[in-house]
C-alpha cells in the first residue's frame, strides 16, 4: 500500500493529501491482479475509455481522465454550456470471475452528477432468465452529493445489482447506506465474489449480502456520469467550472483483485 504525501495541481488551487492507510482483504485470499496508477499515463494493456461520445447529458472524453501523482483521476467539468466527463473499463483485458475486488477511492461530487467502481457482464442482454449465465451489473459504490429531492446525501454511498436486462425484464436490488463520512479524503470500497453471494465493503465494514450472483467472467468500470433532474438531482446552473477550474472528480488511488487461495470457492476462471 502507498503511504506517502501528495500535492495535485488542479487549476489554481493545490489539493493535498496526507495518508498512510494498508489495506486488508478478508482472510483466504491472494493479490493477482492490480493498477497502483504509477505510470505517465492510463495503461493500455489494462484499460480502455468506455462509451466515448455523448451519454446522458454530458460527453465522454478522453482528456477527463488522467493520472497524477500516484493517482487516477476522472474529472467532470464545463465548457461552452456543455458537460464532460470519463469512463474506463477492463473490457478485453481483464474479465475475473470470483474474488475480492477493491479500490481506494475519494469522491469530489457535486449534484446532477455521480461517480462509480463496478463490474458489468458483456452478456448482461441475453439469457435474461438465467442472471447466473446472463452475468449481473454489480454496482460496489456509486457516490453522489444529493439525491433527486436535493437532499446532502455525500457520506453515504449507494450499493446496487441489476440483472435481466436493461428491458422489461430488467430487475434489481439496491442498498443505501448510513452517513459514513464517505463525502471526505479516501475510503476503501471492497466486493467479495463467490458462487453463493454478494458481499459489500467499506473500509473492512460489511455493509450489505445479497444474490443472485453471476456466475461469468465480467469487467471492471470506473466512471462518473451527469444527468440532470435524476436520481442525483439538479445541474448547477453555471454547471462545473471548466477542465482547469472544477473540483468535481473521482480520484483512484489502486483498484486490485485478490482470488481464493486453494480449496476455497472456484477462484477465477
Amino acid at each position: 500500500m502507498k503511504a506517502f504525501r501528495q500535492i495535485l495541481p488542479i487549476g489554481c488551487a493545490l489539493w493535498i493529501v496526507s495518508f498512510s492507510i494498508w489495506s486488508q482483504p478478508p482472510e483466504g485470499y491472494r493479490l493477482v491482479w492490480q493498477d497502483e496508477f504509477q505510470g505517465p499515463g492510463l495503461d493500455r494493456t489494462k484499460w480502455d475509455y468506455r462509451g466515448l461520445g455523448a451519454r446522458r447529458d454530458a460527453i465522454n472524453v478522453r482528456d477527463a481522465v488522467f493520472i497524477t501523482n500516484g493517482c487516477l483521476v476522472i474529472l467532470t467539468y464545463t465548457k461552452g454550456g456543455k458537460h464532460y466527463t470519463g469512463m474506463i473499463s477492463t473490457r478485453g483485458h481483464f474479465e475475473p470471475l470470483y474474488g475480492y475486488l477493491e479500490a481506494r477511492i475519494r469522491f469530489e461530487s457535486a449534484p446532477g452528477m455521480w461517480s462509480a467502481f463496478w463490474l458489468q457482464s458483456p452478456t448482461i442482454n441475453q439469457f435474461i432468465q438465467d442472471p447466473s449465465r446472463s452475468g449481473v451489473e454489480v454496482d460496489i459504490i456509486e457516490h453522489r452529493a444529493t439525491d433527486r429531492f436535493g437532499r446532502d446525501i455525500r457520506g453515504r454511498g449507494h450499493h446496487a445489482i441489476h440483472w435481466g436486462g436493461y428491458g422489461k425484464s430488467h430487475k434489481s436490488r439496491t442498498k443505501l447506506t448510513k452517513d459514513m463520512g464517505l463525502g471526505r479524503g479516501f475510503h476503501i470500497y471492497g466486493l467479495e465474489w463467490t458462487p453463493k453471494e454478494y458481499r459489500f465493503y467499506i473500509d473492512g465494514q460489511c455493509t450489505w449480502v445479497i444474490q443472485p450472483v453471476s456466475r461469468r467472467p465480467e469487467y471492471i468500470i470506473l466512471s462518473s456520469e451527469v444527468q440532470d433532474k435524476s436520481w442525483a438531482g439538479r445541474i448547477p446552473k453555471n454547471g462545473y467550472g471548466d477542465r482547469s477550474s472544477t473540483k468535481v472528480r473521482m480520484v483512484v488511488d489502486y483498484v486490485r483483485y485478490y482470488i481464493p487461495l486453494k480449496g476455497r470457492d472456484e477462484g477465477q476462471k
